[in-house]
């Protein structure tokens, strides 16, 4: 396993980025729980925010791609909104405990 960062690191609604062992990632904290997806839209395999750390809509209710405004589900990774709507986002396994947010690649 692979710290990303302290469980603090990442607050409630909020998102950010990452690059491990030259995969850039990105992790979500929706309703106390984390979500990690590959940095990579499945539109056209472009990275996802466009400036760093913003993976998230106004709402912070969905994951948006600055590109094409594609919409995914914090949840599955699933696009339900734009170009590439029925496919997901890559998830990357990954575990919280009192000393960090983990991810198993």
């Amino acid at each position: 396993m692979i710290r990303l960062c302290a469980p603090d690191e990442l607050p409630e609604a909020q998102s950010r980025g990452f690059c491990v062992e030259d995969l850039p990632l990105f992790a979500v904290r929706k309703g106390g729980e984390v979500f990690v997806y590959r940095n990579r839209c499945p539109h056209r395999g472009v990275p996802l925010a466009w400036e760093a750390d913003q993976f998230l809509d106004p709402s912070a209710s969905l994951i948006q791609c600055a590109r094409h405004g594609a919409l995914f589900l914090i949840e599955s990774g699933e696009c339900v909104a734009g170009p590439c709507e029925g496919e997901a986002l890559r998830a990357i396994d990954c575990r919280e405990d009192g000393e960090g947010i983990w991810v198993d690649l």
